[in-house]
């Protein structure tokens, strides 16, 4: 007789995070720059009744407020506190002067494009939060600014390799690598009318390519001229850095979200909420949310725990802000003192850590958020960078945005003397600065900056 097996019923305990719509809301709400944000609250207060306008933003300057002395109490409750509460920051007051003055113009970023397209996969919350990381890691080619492997734990890599997958795939193709070789391999991947020949030729021959030495790769592979030409041809239909080509001609105006001034050797950052009115709940459904009537109290409560909800993610994401711009500036502090070469390695990981939130909420914050400082106007992601080792003897470290400005400076410096450097030599200068990079480092670094090559120039 066989014997039969029965499968016992196991109780298994499993955490996992529902998407909840108001988590949803309050993730989209942390998302908005300013602008985005004032059209959302309007629409809130066009479809929830319970909301109401408890007080709107004045429209007055700030130099108007501080004549009627009310500027810094303006700002009080949002603003970074640790300054003193009276005086001009500067003779002009221009330091304070309304964040239009700053306001820039672009159109819709890549990474924006994007996440729109990853949306609409029908992905897991844990891929979505994965794919948004690396798509807000990207900078303007469409290339990694991290290694997308220190983005997240070694549990998540093999989500991390199937997301990675899955972007290289959107419009516009090729981004989501590490740099130019790559999207390169990655474009003629998905060409069916690529030439056997390419993709070989791209990964094993590069600098000979970049360098026009095509007699030596048809050595090298064995391969006749005609084949070489074929691959040429074919290549030059491809697009080298991807993320520069996706952007339209219809600009919209971007208002920094924050503004960093300077009085007396101290920093004042300040939330530019002048424009966010202030909300409550109506009264009227906040008494009906009593009532007798069991229809009438029903819809109250769900009205009015909407209304709270959408207040409290407005808060969170004023307050976030807040506290994500206050660490960049303690660990960027010689950057907006000396300037953009100062800019030193910061993670997501470093500021996460600092105060106490995900990987994933830092990334959302920073992105599609500005600061207007007296260097200029940032993207506060711009503040993140990878870093570059540095040879020096107290083994300082540089971040790849801080050594992409001193490549710009040497170039300023020698050239505009008349000489023209290699890429070679820009890396012998650096490196007797202390800073250690390859050639085709430089010849990266001198890509993004849009500058031509000694060969071009």
């Amino acid at each position: 007789m066989v014997g039969m097996q029965f499968q016992k019923p196991v109780l298994v305990q499993r955490q996992e995070l529902r998407m909840t719509p108001q988590l949803l809301q309050s993730i989209k709400i942390m998302t908005l720059p300013l602008q985005e944000l004032q059209f959302r609250i309007q629409e809130e207060l066009d479809a929830n009744p319970a909301l109401e306008l408890v007080e709107e933003r004045p429209s007055v300057s700030l130099d108007e407020g501080e004549e009627r002395g009310e500027e810094y109490e303006y700002f009080e409750n949002s603003s970074d506190p640790g300054y003193p509460s009276t005086g001009r920051s500067d003779e002009n007051g221009d330091g304070n002067r309304g964040f239009l003055e700053g306001a820039l113009s672009r159109p819709e970023s890549l990474h924006e494009h994007l996440l729109w397209q990853l949306r609409l996969q029908p992905i897991s919350l844990a891929e979505f939060e994965v794919g948004e990381l690396v798509i807000n890691n990207l900078d303007d080619n469409g290339f990694h600014r991290e290694d997308p492997m220190t983005l997240v734990d070694s549990s998540r890599h093999e989500i991390l390799l199937h997301v990675l997958s899955i972007i290289r795939t959107f419009e516009p193709v090729g981004t989501c690598v590490n740099d130019l070789k790559e999207s390169l391999v990655v474009q003629a991947r998905l060409r069916d009318d690529c030439p056997e020949a390419t993709i070989p030729i791209i990964e094993n021959h590069f600098d000979e390519l970049e360098r026009g030495r095509h007699r030596e790769i048809a050595r090298a592979m064995g391969i006749t001229g005609e084949q070489i030409e074929e691959v040429l041809v074919f290549i030059r239909t491809l697009e080298p850095f991807p993320g520069r080509m996706f952007s339209t001609d219809t600009s919209r105006y971007v208002v920094p979200d924050l503004l960093l001034t300077r009085r007396e050797g101290q920093f004042i950052l300040i939330l530019n909420d002048e424009e966010i009115p202030v909300l409550g709940v109506n009264s009227l459904f906040s008494r009906t949310a009593g009532s007798q009537d069991k229809d009438a109290r029903k819809f109250a409560l769900s009205r009015v725990k909407e209304a709270r909800w959408f207040i409290h993610s407005v808060h969170q994401r004023n307050q976030t802000l807040l506290r994500v711009a206050r660490a960049i500036l303690e660990f960027q502090r010689d950057f907006f003192i000396k300037g953009k070469k100062y800019l030193v390695p910061l993670t997501l990981k470093d500021i996460a850590q600092e105060i106490e939130v995900s990987e994933a909420t830092v990334s959302r914050i920073s992105n599609g958020k500005y600061i207007q400082t007296e260097w200029g106007i940032f993207e506060l992601k711009h503040f993140f960078s990878n870093s570059v080792a540095g040879s020096g003897s107290g083994g300082s470290r540089y971040s790849k945005e801080g050594v992409k400005e001193i490549v710009k400076e040497i170039l300023e410096e020698q050239e505009g003397s008349g000489k023209q450097l290699s890429d070679q030599k820009i890396a012998d200068i650096l490196a007797q600065r202390g800073i250690s990079i390859a050639r085709r480092t430089v010849a990266k670094y001198r890509n993004e900056l849009k500058i031509s090559s000694s060969y071009e120039r």
